[in-house]
């Protein structure tokens, strides 16, 4: 059989088509765009011949998917292009909320708006977020429509500007019944808890951290732990986690309607931020996979969910540091962490709390060269810090859940039920105290350069295919060997 006559695999195929998307969207990011009129052809050309899986059927899907990343690219800088025209200039515009505001400095209301339609100097609407400073309105809540007047200043990274000194106006509200709930249940959880155990409980579960003292933010940042009070895929990964082992195994239909409950409500309560849409799609994914009896390889899973949501949001792709740490925190997860996990303990399923501790130990360190290159700084008990405090999260949610409902709809009681909830949230604030306060514990200005941040993950990739290879390898001789056995 010669290269052209050979059968490609569908998850390769469809793999290759991802990372040329993604390419495709980097290419356009440097102004290398094509017309819409190019993609369609490829696309029905790719179609007409996936059933093939042939090497031109490989070579039509990257093509494809180059073409379309291109394409998408150039649209969206093209929606973008008002950002710079308007840059430095007094701008009014209107918009929507993304979170509650916060106060910050000069007493300004602090918050990060989308769905933003400039009306001065020019009428266009832009896609994208604006990170809002102001004065003008007692408080700002997720899902009130603004007008917004000030000077529009560029900036990097998720946001594609701000604006300082604002002038702000209420015009009207968005706010669903979960936005409401929402808030009442931050007032009950302020009242079942004190200061700052209420503020912490919230981050775990719902990823409020603007109300946390300025002096626990520092302490969780120097032992490694600020992703436990983000709104963060990985809460709902271990969430995901516990709810499976607690369900056990029972019917397929009910495990699988109980994980998308889980998912939505999750989404419900803590926002579909960017980092749990990419959680949740994942997750998703997976759970659509196991449920048919597929077997999907993470690698797969993980290049879907990054083409989806830099489709979606090509600022992702372009800007956003927290995107790439997701991600490389789910590669940690699903492809260091089974490959350690099966060094360990072979076929064996692990109990929770040591699988749990190889994933976080498998996140850390894949997104640890990335922080170094960008941030220069690292922890050095992050690992004990994460071993003393990760595998009691879904218990601790659990417990802050408990006490938020108990001061929302049982004030009287609140403090009685919310007590076990106390007990621990003190237990991890203590634990991340004690360890800040180890001399040298936080390490700035070690920063990795771009060549050396290449050097690392080219080892992790390499030694991850020397491992694979190793596998399969041995994959092979069993069968051979099984087949001697029978035909002696």
């Amino acid at each position: 059989m010669t290269l052209l006559e050979k059968r490609w695999n569908r998850t390769t195929i469809l793999m290759l088509g991802c990372m040329a998307f993604l390419v495709g969207l980097v290419a356009a990011r440097r102004h290398m765009t094509v017309s819409g009129w190019f993609v369609l052809p490829g696309a029905l050309f790719g179609v007409s011949l996936l059933r093939r899986r042939t090497i031109l059927t490989t070579v039509a899907v990257v093509v494809f998917g180059l073409l379309l990343g291109a394409w998408r690219g150039g649209v969206y800088l093209h929606q973008l292009q008002p950002y710079r025209t308007l840059a430095m200039q007094k701008v009014d515009f209107t918009a929507t909320a993304d979170i509650d505001a916060v106060y910050g400095k000069n007493s300004q209301l602090v918050f990060a708006v989308h769905d933003v339609q400039f009306t001065y100097p020019k009428n266009v609407r832009v896609p994208g977020t604006i990170k809002v400073s102001g004065f003008g309105e007692t408080m700002v809540y997720r899902g009130d429509r603004l007008e917004v007047s000030g000077k529009l200043y560029p900036t990097r990274g998720a946001s594609q500007a701000t604006v300082s000194f604002a002038k702000l106006k209420k015009t009207g509200s968005t706010s669903s019944v979960i936005d409401t709930v929402r808030r009442k249940f931050t007032a009950g959880m302020q009242s079942a808890l004190p200061e700052p155990l209420a503020s912490f409980g919230l981050g775990l579960l719902v990823g409020q951290r603007n109300t946390l003292p300025a002096d626990l933010t520092q302490a969780l940042l120097m032992v490694g732990l600020t992703h436990i009070i983000a709104v963060s895929g990985y809460n709902l990964t271990i969430l995901l986690q516990a709810s499976r082992r607690l369900i056990g195994d029972t019917s397929k239909v009910f495990s699988t309607v109980m994980a998308l409950l889980l998912i939505f409500s999750f989404l419900l309560v803590a926002g579909a931020s960017a980092s749990i849409v990419r959680a949740a799609v994942i997750s998703i994914l997976g759970l659509s996979a196991w449920y048919y009896g597929r077997t999907v390889r993470p690698l797969m899973l993980i290049l879907l969910a990054a083409a989806g949501t830099a489709y979606a949001d090509p600022i992702y792709l372009w800007a956003d540091i927290s995107w790439y740490l997701s991600f490389l925190a789910f590669f940690g997860i699903l492809i260091i962490g089974p490959l350690i996990t099966r060094k360990l303990y072979g076929g064996k399923e692990p109990p929770l709390i040591p699988q749990i501790l190889i994933e976080s130990v498998c996140a850390e360190a894949m997104t640890l060269p990335l922080i170094l290159y960008i941030f220069g700084q690292m922890s050095l008990v992050s690992l004990l810090s994460n071993m003393l405090i990760v595998a009691l999260i879904p218990l601790a949610m659990l417990l802050s859940l408990i006490a938020g409902l108990a001061g929302m709809l049982a004030g009287n009681v609140a403090g009685w039920l919310a007590w076990p909830a106390q007990v621990l949230l003190t237990y991890m604030i203590d634990v991340v105290n004690m360890l800040s306060r180890v001399p040298h514990v936080f390490q700035q200005n070690r920063y990795l350069s771009a060549v050396d941040m290449a050097l690392c993950y080219t080892g992790v990739v390499a030694v991850i295919g020397l491992a694979y290879l190793g596998s399969r390898r041995r994959l092979k001789f069993g069968l051979v060997a099984l087949d001697k056995r029978s035909i002696r």
